[in-house]
């Protein structure tokens, strides 16, 4: 699993750090550190719907805080709990850009044991960072 919970961080919400060779692979690393703070199993979330979107930013680390958000809100608007399984990330000028294509389904309590509803990804210690080992970031998620 590319992604620990950190209970020393937050008291009321929760924190956790993420990792991937690749910023891809980090941005799917969080994106399901962010889902399962909500279900109990990940794997329990099937393939049945799509959503396909773009974003962009002026940094790295404020795609990754607005992907995730993107997340929250088809949560939010549609029911939907939404894993990211393909995506694409490049920098064109001074702006990042992601391409996520993300599956899911619509939430169904009597299979999907519900944990907690996270209502936002918070800027406190939020943190994105690449080193020789790849990318990291650390975040506390609003719940």
């Amino acid at each position: 699993m590319p992604f620990r919970y950190l209970d020393d961080r937050a008291i009321a919400d929760v924190a956790f750090e993420a990792w991937g060779a690749t910023m891809e692979e980090l941005f799917i690393s969080a994106a399901d550190a962010t889902v399962s703070v909500m279900i109990s199993d990940l794997s329990m979330v099937r393939p049945r719907e799509q959503r396909h979107f773009k974003l962009e930013d002026s940094s790295a680390d404020m795609l990754l805080f607005n992907f995730l958000q993107e997340l929250i809100f088809y949560k939010d608007a549609e029911k939907l709990l939404l894993r990211a399984k393909e995506l694409k990330i490049w920098q064109q000028g001074d702006h990042y850009a992601v391409l996520a294509n993300a599956y899911g389904e619509r939430i169904d309590a009597s299979r999907h044991e519900l944990l907690v509803d996270v209502k936002a990804v918070t800027l406190h210690r939020f943190s994105l960072t690449s080193g020789p080992g790849g990318w990291k970031a650390e975040l506390i998620l609003d719940v």
